[in-house]
């Protein structure tokens, strides 16, 4: 075991009970129960990967206490009945065998659900205020509805216990219906349950004294969001802030929890409950800091932990006694063991790209880094059958990386053939925005990846029917990505008009000029933020009624926020109409009106066309041909990761002939 991580490895308590480590999977949903709120084989063989890989304990995603109004989706766990026992039993013992230790998240939505998700009926909240971000009509629970629901978190804790659970948590974190009852944003009650902050506290203390009453010293803890950012929204009132989360969290060790688990934020405020990239490693770690100044009971913290020298020195200060890590586990399941055995490079970092959330919002939850994640069921075996075979694989972006790492993993041999003088692809230009450095860790880890398998690589090497030909492949792996789409705008091929790709590539810089960019996707918002940062004017210009449409809301918020800060301009239905050496003519799609406005450059993002003219002329010479990534269609990282995963994974091997 690696001697940099003493106290990331030393053995740690929560009560009474011990754990191997200091590192805890915190909850993450995922969908992967059944309907009936029992673990699927799915769901199960998803946690005993990370158990496996290290984790000392395993918090569940959200598991919920009551089937009428507190079900948040169709694919979660449940503690509602006590038909569910014995599969969580079953649950249980899979996740004992590695050492490791099993917590059950018991959870309420509050009024931060859908309707749909129970039946129709208006979601419920201890009073009648919707979310900000949910917009779904809410309904003011009544005082005996709450004094029912006690008894439904203290009976999913029972029947938590009953199945050879470890402990449990309640949450109270990210705007959940606990966390509602505690904070003034969103309980104006006028009952036993709301008013006084004594009052607002009642709903949890009724329900640790039930646990406490029912299940003795079973291990509790409590996640709560001990600041709810509103001030970030110019909310009307402040709901909790830090110094009232701290009052929080010691009237909850007055009450015998045994562990806090210190976070931040509620729907409202989603960037400070699950981070977009530009947010540091350990930016919250302020928060833990007070708790732990102010309590004796353990503190673990979620704080965009993603190395594990990192979360070495958040222990060894003092500042957490458990590391929280939750989309680091999802990129990687080995992180924990990885980092004892000192293969830190051979961690596979998660980027904070946010397509898990993204992907659990649309019903199904993927990590765009690891393309195995939630599937680790169909990807379980890879089977080492490539009899080193060639296979020639053109374009060392992420999607012909990670085929030829999975490809090297099961006995082939890949070729890259590379024109570019390194590796990387459209990586390359994803980590130019600021504070886009994350990226570099995927390009890093594939790259160690490649040389650690002696897989070749040819740099600076165009590809061509004549070179591929004497590798007699057995299959051909076509990862050309995309090119930048130039429109026939009348003035596009002036010479002051650019494309994303020259920003962000470092073939053009820019520096004093008025500059419109034309596109709001991710890639010219970000582009605008570039250009801005290094001492340009900008303004974007978007033809759709609004900016940044298909953009997934955290990171559109993030970069949208940046961009007023440093000034930029955003103007949806807006059409460029033609480009002329000082200005452009724009037809405002509103009012039909025409309007020349004076710019210095002109930097085009009107997205990416398939770089398909090679995958043809290989398709009609080789006969085992495969596109994977941008060529297909242009994407993002997490499907060109996916498709080249899948299709090295899914190779057919044809027995070679024996002389």
């Amino acid at each position: 075991m690696s001697q940099k991580y003493q106290n990331l490895f030393s053995p740690g308590k929560i009560g009474t009970l011990e754990l191997k480590n200091r590192v805890v999977m915190t909850a993450m949903g995922t969908g992967f129960a059944n309907p009936d709120g029992t673990p699927s084989e799915r769901i199960i063989k998803y946690y005993e990967e990370r158990a496996k890989g290290g984790v000392g304990l395993i918090v569940t995603e959200v598991t919920r206490v009551n089937d009428d109004h507190g079900k948040a989706s169709d694919g979660q766990l449940s503690v509602s009945k006590d038909e569910n026992i014995e599969a969580l039993k079953v649950f249980a013992d899979r996740i004992h065998q590695y050492g490791t230790k099993l917590f059950v998240q018991l959870h309420h939505p509050g009024r931060q659900n859908a309707s749909a998700a129970i039946g129709g009926q208006p979601v419920v909240g201890p009073s009648a205020i919707p979310c900000g971000l949910m917009q779904e009509e809410t309904r003011a629970l009544t005082t005996e509805e709450v004094e029912g629901l006690v008894e439904d978190f203290v009976n999913g804790a029972k029947r938590a216990k009953a199945a050879g659970i470890d402990g449990v948590e309640l949450h109270a974190a990210h705007g959940y219906l606990l966390n509602q009852f505690l904070s003034p944003y969103t309980n104006k009650r006028t009952d036993k349950y709301g008013g006084s902050f004594e009052n607002r506290l009642r709903f949890i203390e009724e329900i640790i004294n039930g646990i406490r009453r029912e299940c003795g010293d079973f291990p509790l803890m409590v996640r709560l969001s001990v600041d709810e950012y509103l001030d970030t929204i110019g909310a009307p009132e402040p709901g909790i802030v830090l110094e009232e989360g701290v009052k929080i969290v010691q009237a909850l060790e007055k009450l015998g929890i045994d562990a806090i688990d210190v976070s931040s934020g509620i729907y409202e405020t989603m960037n400070t409950i699950v981070e977009p990239t530009s947010y540091p490693q350990g930016w919250r770690t302020h928060l833990s800091q007070a708790v732990k100044a102010a309590v004796n009971i353990p503190v673990l913290a979620a704080n965009v932990i993603r190395k594990p020298e990192f979360a070495e020195e958040l222990l060894s200060s003092h500042t957490i006694d458990f590391v929280g890590i939750g989309r680091g586990l999802l990129a990687d399941p080995e992180w924990v063991n990885k980092a004892a055995e000192g293969r830190e490079c051979d961690i596979r970092n998660c980027i904070s790209c946010l397509h898990c959330f993204e992907s659990i919002f649309a019903g199904n939850l993927e990590c765009a880094v690891n393309p195995r994640m939630g599937r680790e069921l169909e990807y379980d075996h890879l089977q080492k059958d490539g009899q080193g075979q060639t296979v020639a694989i053109i374009g060392a972006g992420p999607a012909g990386m990670e085929s030829a790492r999975v490809l090297a993993l099961r006995g082939f041999k890949p070729v890259i053939f590379e024109k570019e003088a390194t590796v990387g692809g459209q990586l390359l230009l994803a980590n130019k925005p600021p504070q886009k450095e994350k990226i570099d860790w995927l390009i890093e880890y594939l790259d160690n990846q490649l040389k650690q398998l002696g897989v070749e690589v040819r740099l600076n090497t165009m590809a061509t029917v004549e070179e591929i030909s004497k590798l007699s492949p057995y299959a051909v792996f076509i990862a050309t990505g995309a090119d930048a789409f130039i429109p026939g705008i009348e003035g596009s091929n002036l010479e002051h008009v650019y494309t994303t790709t020259d920003i962000l590539n470092g073939a053009v810089n820019l520096e004093g000029k008025n500059i419109a960019v034309i596109g709001s996707g991710m890639t010219g918002l970000e582009t605008a933020e570039l250009l801005a940062e290094q001492g340009n004017t900008v303004t974007v210009y978007e033809m759709a009624t609004q900016i940044g449409a298909g953009a997934y809301f955290q990171n559109l918020i993030d970069v949208t926020t940046k961009l007023a800060r440093l000034g930029v301009g955003l103007h949806p239905v807006h059409k460029l109409h033609k480009i002329l050496d000082r200005s452009i003519v724009l037809e405002k799609l509103d009012t039909n009106e025409m309007v020349e406005t004076p710019v210095d450059a002109v930097v085009l993002s009107l997205g990416v066309r398939p770089n398909n003219t090679i995958a043809n002329e290989m398709k009609g010479n080789f006969a085992n041909v495969k596109c994977i990534g941008d060529v297909n269609a242009p994407r993002e990282i997490a499907q060109a990761m996916s498709e080249g995963y899948t299709e090295a994974f899914n190779l057919e091997v044809k027995e070679l002939a024996t002389v």
